[in-house]
């Protein structure tokens, strides 16, 4: 997917380590969204390696991740909803891809819990503790947070979109995330540069 061709300036790079202040946010880099899963995205397993070397190397003081919990009926699935059932709480394809090295310390918040969720935004959802994405990143006193992940069309972009609301900066790391859709992935990018994202990169 090229992302490239509408960035003005040129895209950020993270510092290394990353400030105090900044985190990561990876959203639903799962078995069922990768590669042989039942709702794979083109090329999502792409998003690993790069995932691994950005954590590696900016070492952020927080890492969170994002991940579809859905109960096995949902009305987020066929023949109600428009997908097939992916992500069920507790099934091998609701697990993190296997090679993504997530930091012990990781916070995980689930999403798409209740049967009459859709689970697109991850800010709906919560951790262990019952704390919702914004409270506990207030509490760990971040600002800005590098977004990818799967996919930049749905859950990417919903996420995304609520960070900038709510009022946080927002670096959308291009090469961590992969879209369902080529045009739709396009103009999801293009909305929240509007929005006040900045696109960053990673090599």
């Amino acid at each position: 997917m090229e992302t490239m061709a509408f960035t003005s300036p040129p895209p950020v790079l993270p510092a290394t380590p990353l400030p105090s202040g900044e985190a990561a946010l990876i959203v639903d880099v799962q078995r069922d969204f990768c590669s042989g899963g039942a709702l794979a995205v083109p090329e999502g397993d792409a998003v690993v390696p790069v995932w691994n070397a950005f954590l590696e190397r900016s070492r952020p003081q927080h890492v969170y991740a994002t991940r579809d919990w859905h109960p096995a009926q949902s009305r987020h699935f066929l023949p109600i909803g428009a997908w097939p059932a992916h992500c069920v709480a507790g099934t091998s394809g609701a697990e993190f891809h296997p090679r993504l090295r997530l930091p012990p310390s990781t916070v995980i918040f689930s999403k798409g819990t209740g049967v009459e969720e859709e689970g697109y935004d991850g800010f709906e959802g919560r951790d262990e503790q019952g704390a919702q994405v914004a409270e506990r990143l207030r509490q760990d006193g971040v600002r800005r947070l590098w977004i990818g992940g799967l996919a930049t069309d749905y859950c990417v972009r919903a996420t995304a979109a609520s960070a900038l609301k709510l009022g946080f900066e927002v670096v959308l790391l291009l090469p961590a995330m992969r879209g369902i859709d080529a045009e739709g992935s396009r103009q999801a990018l293009e909305d929240l540069q509007r929005g006040g994202a900045i696109l960053g990169h990673w090599s």
